[in-house]
């Protein structure tokens, strides 16, 4: 493997010399600059690998050069260092364009994370890379050409992304593929729904715990954030976190450690951070609801999902992708769907987006005979198909009713399936044959309605 080498842009000898050694037992050769003049001429006469930026620079400062790199150099990573608790200037060069930014003075186990992760980069497109159980965001419209661009552009750097979308649009789908594509690919992915923890086990759920620190912590706990280290954090609705809970979050961010709950010293941490949230955020803070200095530091760039009713063209592709991902698991025959059934799921608008597709699909599959799915199997409300061309925003309201119909959906399944079993006698046998169903598929049924 050719040696990396790195670029370091500092007018403080003790500074270059600490990255210098750093680099060196790290089997990684660097070169200096002193100012912002000398380190555009190495750039322009050598290759790197990275570049290390000092904020302030005696002819300029390190956002001049993090934006002269993004113009002339863009697949070079540049990483700043800032003064301590200037987390203002690290905002503003990771808006810029930078890959990270470590804080004054210099943790050396958080500078060779850095390092690490940005030396080894990949080279080659891995836009196409995802868990064999995962739907991938694909297609042909420009709103999802324009996604893909900014997915990848996104997972070249370490800055915090809040991912924003209609419920059911695919936000974890699209952090998993920024973390897929990006040089913490082989950590860990982490997902959460901070609504889904309870606020008195927030901070132990995030930050872990030690044994003995309140009742029932009979032994020690390594929390979220330990358990992401090396790879990427997904904290979805992140609205739901409480305000006490925002507080120690932003801490997190900024210092990179995480303080268990009984302990008297903080563990560092390197995780990057990706959230999202169906909400609007702007309208909690201006609620009181979120807290602004939290709300900049994680939207350092924002991304936003377009509706399913806003890339149609898009649908038979996702249909073809969720089809094979659902025949597999029911380990059945990928199904065949009919061309007035595509027509129809084109015409209507998702107000529940990509999941609820997924749900008709899988209901459809449940229905269907000889493994083809018609118009009839989907069961799309007609009332609910004329609203073609209404591109409406989805409230609160509309996710209520989309969760509603998914729950009749099931319902529907459950009857259908219970009274096959109960005609049968509860032969599984004779009641799969009565569905259409092979028994590998009902049982799949009967294990995700819980009949027992």
């Amino acid at each position: 493997m050719t040696a990396k080498k790195v670029l370091i842009v500092d007018d403080e000898a003790d500074i270059c010399e600490l990255i210098e050694i750093t680099l060196m037992r790290m089997d990684i050769t660097s070169r200096s600059a002193l100012n912002l003049t000398d380190a555009k001429v190495l750039l322009e006469t050598e290759k790197f690998d990275l570049c290390l930026t000092d904020m302030n620079l005696p002819d300029g400062n390190g956002i001049d050069l993090v934006s002269y790199v993004q113009e002339k150099h863009p697949d070079l990573p540049i990483a700043v260092i800032t003064a301590h608790g200037n987390m203002e200037s690290a905002v503003k060069a990771l808006k810029a364009g930078a890959f990270d930014f470590v804080s004054k003075p210099v943790d050396l186990q958080i500078l060779r994370n850095l390092i690490s992760a940005a030396t080894t980069l990949p080279e080659t497109d891995n836009s196409n890379r995802s868990d064999n159980n995962q739907l991938t965001i694909t297609g042909s419209s420009a709103a999802v050409q324009n996604l893909l661009k900014n997915i990848s552009k996104l997972a070249r750097n370490q800055a915090p992304v809040f991912i924003h979308g209609e419920s059911g649009s695919g936000k974890e789908r699209v952090a998993k593929m920024i973390h897929q594509q990006g040089s913490r690919s082989d950590g860990p992915f982490v997902p959460v729904n901070c609504g889904a923890i309870p606020a008195e086990l927030m901070e132990s759920e995030f930050f872990g715990h030690l044994k003995g620190s309140f009742t029932g912590a009979h032994s020690d706990k390594e929390g979220l954030f330990q358990a992401a280290s090396g790879g990427t954090l997904f904290l979805d609705e992140i609205a739901e976190l409480p305000l006490n809970m925002q507080v120690k979050l932003l801490r997190v961010i900024q210092e990179k450690a995480v303080r268990p709950v009984g302990a008297s010293l903080e563990i560092p941490v390197d995780v990057r951070i990706l959230s999202a949230s169906h909400k609007n955020l702007v309208q909690l803070v201006a609620d009181g609801a979120f807290r602004e200095d939290l709300y900049y530091r994680i939207n350092v760039i924002e991304l936003a999902i377009p509706p399913l009713r806003e890339r149609r063209e898009d649908i038979p592709l996702f249909v073809e992708q969720l089809l094979g991902q659902l025949a597999s698991k029911m380990g059945m025959e990928k199904p065949v769907i009919e061309a007035d059934a595509l027509d129809a799921l084109q015409d209507y608008p998702f107000p529940g987006n990509v999941r609820e597709l997924e749900n008709i699909l899988e209901r459809a599959i449940a229905l269907s005979d000889n493994n083809r799915i018609s118009k009839s199997d989907l069961q799309l409300k007609p009332a609910t198909i004329n609203q073609t061309h209404q591109a409406t925003v989805t409230t609160d309201t509309s996710i209520e009713n989309t969760v509603e119909t998914s729950l009749d959906l099931a319902d529907q399944e459950r009857q259908s399936i219970m009274q096959a079993l109960e005609k049968t006698r509860w032969n599984k046998t004779a009641a799969a044959k009565l569905l259409g169903l092979s028994l590998r598929q009902l049982r799949y049924r009967l294990q995700k309605l819980e009949i027992e």
